[in-house]
């Protein structure tokens, strides 16, 4: 006779017996309590680094499991190995290819430079975050290490992104790097785009950090790391929040913000303003009645299949100078003057054509050549210059009456006036050349047909650019 066990197997009575009488039972182990991490040394500075080396499971990412295993896929979690394989390790790398005092608010030897333990490798939570022993044995909303956002060469992202990785050194030149007071007296939308805090807010990020009460202070930040990378990770190149090869408004990460007004407010008194993203794909400007085109004008540029890197092609371009010293685009010239080392001069610096570099152009696939992407350049810039001041100089002539905020009529005077104030913001030229030639054209004809204003410098209006995203 045979008899079904709890296990649902057939078992003979007999061996039921046996069983039974070895005092044998069935004793399953939900769970084991272990220790979340390893008591620290007294010299590590309340560092506390991997709980487990082997599988660089950090200490903080035992409950932070999501932030952890998104970590995991960043360059930071193989900063140690990727030094130990380089051709250039050496001892005076390793601060900032491990946790220790760097990015972070210490400012003493602590964490691997104290200790010298692989517990401490790789660029980890506390990294940024600081000493991780008080939150971990006792956690609460009080005692969270909070990271900075602020960006200098001493705290923070920039203490080890200087030198032979200078970004930190390119962004203190760019605009980015500006602090922007009057933001927030406008508020929303302008912190949005002005300010750290602003920025993180209008990407839904909800974060704190480090500087977060002077922010609300008025200390706004400016334009940091953390706004365009996200130090915990993400599914996009280089960290970015949000991808550079997309060619919407919404889904760029430059475009984000670079697309306000692109197109006329009736009530606004100030034009365009940063309408790149809107130039680069076609539907920036304005068109007279029945002008306007079935699809967006695009060029090369905003084309993402010619152009994957969009605005990151020209604004970021990554070469060497002669003396070996890398340059990464940060302060987000396209085709920057460069000083007697091939190095960018930073924003603001003025230079001949001849000193400006335009090999981005090239190595991105466009063009031929630095130089072809200058000539080009130089013919787009002139020809779309001469029709911004054919088209002003006709503005000129148009009544007064026809220009108002205060009223909800668009009349072809102030349409034209916004189309020649786009084709002079900088770089419009450039960003979208067939664009602007088609609407400074359509400009000139509605204002002779409904002013009756004549041209008045004989530029020819015949189309130098054809207007073809496969261009």
């Amino acid at each position: 006779m045979r008899r079904v066990s709890h296990w649902g197997r057939m078992v003979p009575l007999a061996l039921l017996a046996a069983f039974a009488a070895s005092g044998c039972t069935d004793q399953r182990i939900v769970y084991r309590d272990r220790a979340l991490f390893e008591q620290p040394a007294s010299t590590s500075g309340d560092f506390l680094g991997y709980a487990d080396t082997l599988s660089q499971l950090t200490t903080c990412g035992n409950c932070h499991v999501e932030k952890q295993t998104r970590w995991l896929a960043t360059k930071h979690a193989s900063a140690w190995k990727d030094l130990q394989a380089s051709d250039h390790a050496s001892s005076s790398c390793e601060g900032c290819h491990s946790v220790d005092q760097n990015g972070n608010p210490d400012t003493t030897a602590v964490g691997y430079e104290a200790t010298g333990e692989p517990r401490y490798h790789d660029v980890q939570c506390e990294s940024c975050h600081g000493p991780g022993l008080k939150h971990a044995s006792s956690p609460t909303q009080f005692n969270v290490p909070l990271a900075p956002a602020d960006v200098n060469l001493t705290t923070g992202c920039g203490e080890c992104h200087q030198g032979h990785n200078a970004q930190t050194d390119e962004w203190l030149k760019s605009m980015h790097a500006e602090p922007n007071p009057h933001a927030q007296d406008h508020g929303q939308p302008c912190v949005g785009c002005h300010t750290a805090s602003g920025a993180l807010e209008a990407f839904g990020v909800k974060t704190q950090f480090l500087e977060q009460d002077s922010v609300a202070n008025g200390a706004h930040l400016q334009l940091t790391c953390v706004v365009c990378h996200d130090p915990h990770g993400s599914d996009n190149e280089y960290q970015l929040r949000y991808p550079m090869s997309s060619n919407t408004l919404e889904g760029n990460l430059c475009m984000r913000c670079h697309q306000r007004e692109g197109t006329p407010d009736l009530t606004s008194k100030y034009g365009p303003h940063s309408p790149e993203g809107p130039t680069l794909i076609g539907t920036a400007g304005w068109w007279p009645q029945g002008t306007k085109p079935a699809t967006p004008i695009v060029g090369t540029h905003g084309n993402v299949d010619a152009n994957p890197g969009t605005c990151a092609t020209c604004h970021m371009p990554s070469f060497k100078g002669t003396n070996g010293q890398n340059y990464s685009g940060h302060t987000f010239e396209a085709a920057p003057c460069v000083d007697s080392l091939g190095l960018p001069l930073g924003t603001g610096s003025t230079c001949d054509d001849t000193q400006r570099d335009f090999d981005a152009c090239a190595t991105s696939g466009c063009h031929g050549s630095g130089d072809v992407a200058r000539n080009l350049y130089e013919v787009a810039t002139k020809r779309i210059g001469d029709l911004a001041t054919e088209v002003n100089a006709m503005v000129a002539q148009v009544p007064a009456d026809q220009f108002s905020t205060t009223d909800a009529v668009e009349t072809v005077g102030e349409g034209a006036k916004f189309n020649a104030q786009l084709a002079s913001m900088g770089g419009a030229a450039i960003h979208n050349p067939f664009l602007m030639e088609a609407l400074l054209t359509a400009s000139v004809k509605a204002l002779e047909d409904t002013y009756g204003i004549q041209p008045v410098m004989n530029v020819s209006l015949a189309p130098q650019f054809k207007a073809a995203s496969g261009h």
